[in-house]
């Protein structure tokens, strides 16, 4: 019987320990903080986006814009399905929402952190408390972990320790260190999944205000090359904008350069130029007598009509029957158009996961194990994948947590 070492007690952590457990090993966890997955139940607003309901390989592989083919043996080991089964085997009724989101039928993300907990209880698995700082190598070959407070002896040992996202949760980034001590490259880390502020300063007029059903596209500044674009759910906030298509656009952004992108948002995608004009026209006709603030209200939110008539240059108690064609069509435009320009990424502690970590090229992707030292593994965020949101995230957590446990468990047996 071997002895397994599992460094991080979120998803991938777990996922890895009951993995591993499985082959009757003793399987021991570290975890630093007194509470375990402590980023997992604040996800999805505490109601834990805990996979996407993908059926097709290659389609999960392409919602991972940062080195998705690296998963492809993690993936196909275990999928969004396994996922669920796993849950709703462990007593965790599932739901699938918009976008093939999966949650928790209860909304409740505690219901997912005590079905891994339970499950890693039931088969077996050791908790520790402590904080890993060194990887114990000799002659090249691992053999433990040392913590502020003792030495761990280990056959395997595996790292799940997270990114540096939301560090008031753990993710202090600790594992990088270990393994950049251990020789392995850390591709710098940068937010990913990040709210962005602008340069715009009208976005403050309309903080807390969500666009459901609208178009973005994200062209480059310098080659008018459009980058990225999304349909879905937006927000503004006191610093710029934020919400799903948002977040997974600064994925796409590659230069973090003030003014290096336009984000262009489509207020209205079901209708075209001449169709929006023909609304607009029936709009003022029927408040022929109002205000163009009034006129425009059964087309766009309260908080929005100010400043799309500002930017269209358009007085806000002008009457509707005195709206010239030409001012219309630059309305229209503008809600065609509503255009804001990048200044910067929020700090990485707001990103929702972190870009950048072991380079996946010193990493066997069919085993997780590294390439540099053998014994020594790594599942989740710390790897430098990083996939849209809606569930993928936690999907590469299990998916490569659950191939690091097993891999790790089988080598002892060859």
């Amino acid at each position: 019987m071997g002895k397994i070492l599992v460094v991080g007690g979120g998803p991938a952590g777990f996922m890895a320990a009951i993995s591993a457990a499985r082959y009757g090993d003793e399987v021991f966890l570290l975890e630093k903080n007194n509470r375990y997955m402590k980023k997992l139940l604040i996800t999805g607003k505490g109601r834990c986006n805990v996979t996407n309901y993908q059926t097709l390989l290659n389609e999960l592989i392409e919602a991972v814009p940062v080195n998705g083919r690296f998963l492809f043996s993690a993936f196909s080991k275990f999928m969004p399905t396994d996922t669920m089964d796993f849950f709703e085997d462990m007593g965790v009724p599932l739901k699938v929402e918009r976008g093939n989101r999966v949650f928790p039928e209860s909304d409740k993300s505690s219901d997912i952190a005590d079905a891994l907990y339970n499950k890693a209880k039931k088969l077996g698995v050791n908790f520790l408390q402590g904080r890993a700082v060194k990887l114990i190598l000799e002659d090249g070959e691992l053999t433990g972990v040392k913590t502020e407070n003792e030495t761990i002896k280990a056959d395997r040992v595996i790292i799940a320790t997270g990114g540096l996202s939301y560090p008031q949760t753990g993710s202090t980034g600790d594992g990088y260190k270990l393994a950049k001590e251990a020789g392995h490259t850390i591709v710098p880390l940068k937010p990913a999944l990040v709210p962005i502020e602008t340069k715009e300063d009208w976005c403050r007029d309309l903080m807390g205000l969500t666009l459901k059903n609208i178009a973005i596209s994200v062209v480059d500044s310098d080659t008018y090359r459009e980058v990225y674009n999304d349909f879905g759910e937006m927000l503004f906030s006191h610093f710029g904008v934020s919400g799903p298509v948002i977040l997974s656009a600064s994925s796409h952004m590659k230069d973090a350069v003030e003014g290096k992108y336009k984000i262009i948002i489509d207020l209205k995608p079901a209708l075209n130029y001449d169709k929006l004009d023909n609304r607009i026209l029936r709009d003022l006709a029927e408040f022929a007598n109002k205000g163009m603030s009034n006129a425009l209200a059964k087309l766009l939110p309260k908080a929005l009509i100010p400043v799309v008539l500002r930017l269209s240059e358009i007085p806000h108690d002008l009457k509707a029957n005195q709206l010239r064609k030409e001012q219309r069509a630059v309305l229209v435009n503008t809600i065609k158009n509503l255009t804001v320009t990048f200044k910067k990424f929020r700090p990485i502690e707001e990103a929702i996961v972190t870009s950048g970590g072991v380079s996946v090229k010193e990493i066997n992707p069919k085993t997780m194990e590294s390439k540099l030292i053998k014994g020594l593994y790594f599942a989740g965020e710390i790897i430098d994948v990083n996939a849209y949101t809606g569930g993928y995230n936690l999907q590469i957590a299990f998916s490569t947590g659950y191939l690091a446990g097993e891999s790790a468990a089988e080598s002892l047996r060859n």
